[in-house]
């Protein structure tokens, strides 16, 4: 696994814990973003992108695991119906990406370490603008499995569309 790019995007210093966000690009093909790096208790964290967990009420409505009323029917909720870790905290948030071996996940944490610290000392030098957000031009970057496959089948690729044969009269398949 090779990381190509990380892109940091430093918080305002208001913030308690928070740092910035990044985004981590493996192999030039596949991106995760909204990774956190927060302050910890020993240094740099590093959290991966997740989403909050639910559940529904009787009527059906979903509502946050915190939630102490439903959205929905404004019945009262059981405040210990979330799975609770070994330390016995809730557990409100599920990954939606997180690397399997403890390896990786060092290999991607030192990168993003790195490159908060680089992206820190840019932001102390006049004129400092974060590309964190910019888009690449999609007519460089490398062809997609989807495309690649495509063009192996005898498509020609035209952006998220991809046409088989030599003329475009012919059927047109949306390539996801």
């Amino acid at each position: 696994m090779e990381i190509s790019e990380v892109r940091i995007k430093l918080c305002e210093k208001n913030t308690e814990r928070l740092l910035a966000f990044c985004s981590v690009t493996f192999d030039h093909s596949f991106v995760v973003r909204d990774l956190k790096i927060s302050e910890g208790t020993r240094g740099l964290f590093i959290a991966m992108p997740s989403r909050k967990l639910m559940d529904r009420c009787g009527c059906g409505c979903k509502n946050h695991l915190r939630a102490r009323f439903c959205n929905g029917c404004g019945q009262k909720l059981d405040e210990h119906r979330a799975a609770r870790d070994d330390a016995g905290r809730a557990k409100l948030h599920a990954d939606i990406a997180h690397p399997i071996h403890g390896s990786a996940r060092e290999q991607i944490q030192d990168a993003i370490v790195n490159a908060f610290e680089g992206e820190c000392e840019k932001a102390r030098q006049p004129g400092y603008t974060c590309r964190y957000d910019d888009h690449e031009d999609f007519d460089d970057a490398p062809l997609s499995y989807g495309q690649l496959v495509g063009e192996m089948a005898g498509y020609r690729v035209h952006g998220p569309h991809a046409v088989r044969g030599p003329h475009l009269e012919t059927q047109t398949v949306a390539m996801r």
